[in-house]
Order: C-alpha cells, then sequence, then structure tokens
C-alpha cells in the first residue's frame, strides 16, 4: 500500500470544519510526496462509548463518495467501531494505522478524541509523531458567524428547516443519494413525474416540506423540486422522499440519484384536492428555477 498521511475523524456531513483538515491533510502529503487519506468509522462511537446513536447528516457510503468526490482524497479507510475498536490503546490505534494502512503522518481536530476511554487526544498524537519524526498538524476550532462549527448543530439546523444555514456550514448542499424505488405513481398520473428515494433509516430527518435541490443522474445535472414528508393530501404515513426532477425525461427506475439539497422552500402541508396539489407543485417547479437562476447571476 501507498504511503499515506491520513486525517483522522468521523466526518459526518463533511462540513467546512472538515474541510480545514482535509485541506492540511492534502497540503501534508503533497510536501512528503504521498498519498492524503481519511480514517473514519462505518458506525458513530457514541453508540458504544455512551451507549446512545445519533442521527446522521450522511450514511457512511455517502460520507466516503464526498469524501473522494468533493474534496479530493485519495484513500478512504473505514474501520467497525466494534468493541476492540473501542479498547484499544490510543498508542496501538496509530501503530495498527502505520502497519496495516501504511500511514506516514496524521491530521486531527484540536477536540479529537480516540483510544481507550478517549485517552488519545490532539496532544498526545503530537507528542508520538514527534517521537517518531513522522508529519503531523492539529487544526484548531472552526467558527462561522461566532458559532462552532459541527455536525450537531447543523443536524440541528436541517431538522429545523433552516436548509439555507446548513448548507452554509457544510460548505456544500445537503447530499442525499439512493437508488429509485417504485412508488405509488400518482406524480406521473398528475403528469409530474417524481423520482422515489428511500430515507435510511440512521439518517436525521430533514424538517417535512418542499425543497430547491439538484438532482445528478446518468451524468447529468438537472434542477429538482423535491418533498420529504408522508404526503398528507393522499393519507400517507411513511416519510417518503420524492424528486420531480426538472427537464429530465427517461424511466429512473433503479437508477442512482444524488439529490443536492439548496433552499427550504415551504413547509409540507395538506391540499383540499388534487388539482390544488399540481398547481402548487408547479409552483414550487418555477421557484426552484428562479432560486438557481439567481444564484447563477
Amino acid at each position: 500500500m501507498n504511503e499515506t498521511i491520513y486525517a483522522l475523524g468521523f466526518f459526518d456531513g463533511v462540513h467546512i470544519g472538515h474541510a480545514a483538515l482535509l485541506k492540511a491533510c492534502r497540503e501534508l502529503a503533497a510536501q512528503r510526496g504521498c498519498r492524503a487519506g481519511v480514517v473514519t468509522f462505518g458506525s458513530h462511537p457514541d453508540t458504544l462509548v455512551l451507549g446512545q446513536t445519533p442521527r446522521l447528516i450522511n450514511t457512511a457510503q455517502d460520507r466516503e463518495w464526498m469524501l473522494r468526490e468533493l474534496f479530493h482524497m485519495d484513500a478512504v479507510i473505514t474501520l467497525p467501531f466494534d468493541r476492540q475498536m473501542r479498547d484499544m490503546d490510543w498508542r496501538d490505534f496509530l501503530e495498527m494505522l502505520r502497519k496495516t494502512y501504511s500511514a506516514v503522518g496524521f491530521v486531527c481536530g484540536e477536540d479529537f478524541r480516540f483510544g481507550s476511554r478517549g485517552a488519545g487526544s490532539a496532544d498526545t498524537l503530537a507528542g508520538y509523531c514527534r517521537e517518531t519524526g513522522l508529519p503531523w498538524a492539529v487544526i484548531p476550532e472552526q467558527t462561522r458567524d461566532g458559532i462552532r462549527v459541527s455536525s450537531t448543530y447543523i443536524r440541528r439546523q436541517l431538522e429545523s428547516g433552516d436548509m439555507k444555514t446548513a448548507v452554509a456550514f457544510l460548505g456544500h448542499p445537503h447530499i442525499l443519494r439512493g437508488t429509485v424505488v417504485h412508488g405509488q405513481a400518482l406524480g406521473r398520473r398528475l403528469g409530474i413525474p417524481t423520482a422515489n428515494l428511500l430515507l435510511p433509516p440512521e439518517l436525521a430527518v430533514p424538517k417535512f416540506g418542499v425543497y430547491a435541490c439538484r438532482a445528478r443522474v446518468n451524468g447529468g445535472v438537472y434542477p429538482a423540486v423535491a418533498n420529504i414528508g408522508t404526503r398528507p393530501t393522499v393519507s400517507g404515513h411513511s416519510i417518503t422522499v420524492e424528486p420531480w426532477i426538472l427537464d429530465y425525461t427517461g424511466d429512473l427506475y433503479g437508477e442512482q440519484i444524488t439529490l443536492e439539497f439548496f433552499y427550504f422552500i415551504r413547509p409540507e402541508r395538506k391540499f383540499p384536492d388534487l388539482e390544488a396539489l399540481k398547481g402548487e407543485i408547479h409552483r414550487n417547479a418555477q421557484q426552484t428555477r428562479d432560486f438557481f437562476a439567481a444564484m447563477e447571476k
């Protein structure tokens, strides 16, 4: 395996705080002439450490995709956070990364904790690298508008419907990727053929409502107006994500879609009939077009 300098962390959302770590990692790797990589975990450490699992911004697969595609990391190592990992001595963790994954340097945030009982810290990592002659960097806490950048804060904005703030703190649109599945085909009967994506159960649910999005499918990028919710007008119950991909023609069933959320248009609500719903969706579609037209000026 090629020599690699690794950024360490969980990277939920891959936000602007994480971006500072990743930038430092790429810079150190360029100086040494090696690869820049990430070490993350398949499940949140709080599940075993605290006995509670927070809702996540992205799936492990989407995190890996963003780290590679949006942040240009050469390698992403996703380790299982099991009892063996939880109980591993912090020094043994670093030695394992050197032996198994050709680690030749490390980057972390100043609040990063690792190893059994959180005994590993930014300070212990820096001391280890000094002892062993490895390059390292510790990135200070990042803030925006006086607010600490964190996955927890971003998650709260998503759940409250403040997609604009969430996007600002992420530094990129909120990402949901998935394969289109069969729905009730109601949209097609209304002349509004929506795709249906499943919301993974481990994810935080953005506020029910309609969003201005972009959809990436089959190599193309299209504006999309997407509803997240239970479809109360047709007495729905389960949570669905239904984007109407504007200007796209073709069968989407079984296709992989990357849905990028930019802006919250309105809350989900029950309409008196399907014609009223159809008229509102068309109005929201125009709002979506207007949003992206203004953004591109």
